[in-house]
């Protein structure tokens, strides 16, 4: 219950008691410039025990005159009961002020009051109970860590089983390709693949750039300049292009994704989708996974040029290295293998982006909080299985001598 809602007066003692909601009150009838007896506060030393006695109105406009001697009161704590069957007026914010009273008391109870308004102070204290925070125990953060440990293997399930789920419609679709959607896989193709490349062209080659340079620098002191093409191609070609498109791409689709998918949930469009009878996998998760991963590999070739252009812009001032001779030296450098080993992981980490992006958009509940918390994770979660995923490959290559 609000503080102010209507109240109908009772006959007998005056109580106001809370009715339904939109209804109104009707006005207690009063003298000219009556407002009201004023909250009283006596204690009386009766033969169990002192007796805490209220009297007048506990309503808003009439606490401010008596809220100091309740805390003083409060925090004195020299009853045993509270008897209030001298208070004639009760709403909301009286009643939370009796549950303090109320507390405070060694017995904790009060004796007078009429059903009604027994049931809204027991209603405001219960309110009043769920909303405190109690302290955290000295193994809080102990038990944080087997939430959070328990909280990321249900979402590893759940991502094992969205995958197997998006696996089931994939043979579906390849087996009957009018299900796939291709003017869907069309649009994200051209949102993930080309509407990202000005960004991570740009930062390809300022890395390739810091890459030189901090490398070139040292090389430069030993008279080994001319093996920073090596090191500019092999470290992008490698590991840094398949890598750094997989971040950024992690950052602004996988957001997108979770962010389009979390909002359909809020809106209950996912709802409606099955209502027709149709899969949700099928129609919103298939086709972001299959344009990502055909556009990631591309964004990971034209990462790796970017940055390789970067390099050989710096290599010429900083080594003496001119764009002509750099150029003659990557093929040199880079072997098919490296650029296969680059592109090989490309499509990996697009099923991964893809996977976590939609199922944390999935798993949005409905409220527009709950949508951008589940796209901030989706971008924490993607980048860190994309890392995981890179070193699982470096791993596997290193054992497979590649």
């Amino acid at each position: 219950m609000r503080a102010g809602a209507g109240f109908v007066p009772r006959a007998r003692r005056g109580y106001h008691y809370p009715m339904a909601p939109g209804t109104s009150a009707p006005s207690r009838p009063r003298r000219p410039g009556d407002g009201g007896d004023p909250p009283a506060l006596e204690i009386l030393d009766t033969p169990p025990g002192p007796v805490l006695r209220l009297g007048g109105h506990w309503t808003t406009e009439r606490l401010a005159a008596v809220e100091a001697a309740v805390g003083e009161v409060v925090a004195g704590g020299r009853y045993h009961t509270v008897d209030a069957t001298a208070i004639t007026a009760l709403d909301t914010a009286g009643a939370l002020l009796l549950t303090r009273v109320r507390n405070a008391a060694r017995e904790r109870t009060i004796t007078g009051l009429e059903p009604g308004a027994e049931a809204l102070v027991e209603r405001v204290a219960r309110q009043a109970e769920a909303e405190v925070t109690p302290g955290e125990p000295p193994w809080g953060w102990l038990a944080r860590l087997g939430l959070g440990t328990v909280e990321q293997g249900r979402e590893a399930v759940e991502l094992l089983d969205l995958l197997g789920r998006m696996t089931t419609a994939g043979l579906r679709a390849l087996v009957r390709p009018d299900r796939l959607r291709w003017r869907s896989v069309s649009a994200h193709l051209q949102r993930t693949g080309l509407d990202a490349m000005p960004i991570i062209g740009l930062l390809a080659f300022l890395i390739g750039v810091v890459i030189a340079y901090q490398g070139g620098v040292q090389l430069r002191n030993y008279g080994a300049g001319i093996f920073i093409v090596e090191l500019v191609t092999v470290t992008t070609v490698r590991e840094l292009g398949p890598l750094l498109a997989a971040i950024i791409v992690a950052g602004r689709s996988g957001s997108a994704f979770a962010a389009e998918i979390g909002s359909m949930r809020v809106s209950e469009e996912i709802d409606a989708i099955r209502a027709l009878g149709l899969d949700p996998i099928e129609v919103l998760v298939l086709p972001r996974t299959l344009a990502l991963m055909v556009s990631l590999p591309l964004l990971t070739g034209f990462c790796d040029v970017a940055a390789v252009l970067g390099g050989m812009a710096m290599a010429a001032p900083l080594v003496d290295l001119p764009p002509a001779d750099f150029i003659e030296r990557v093929p040199q450098a880079v072997s098919v293998t490296s650029v296969l080993v680059g592109l090989v992981k490309a499509p990996v980490f697009a099923v991964v982006i893809a996977l976590t992006g939609c199922g944390q958009g999935l798993a949005a509940g409905a409220s527009a909080a709950e949508v951008g918390r589940r796209t901030t994770r989706s971008v924490v979660q993607g980048i860190f299985l994309v890392i995981v995923v890179d070193a699982a490959f470096s791993v596997a290559f290193s054992m497979m001598g590649i």
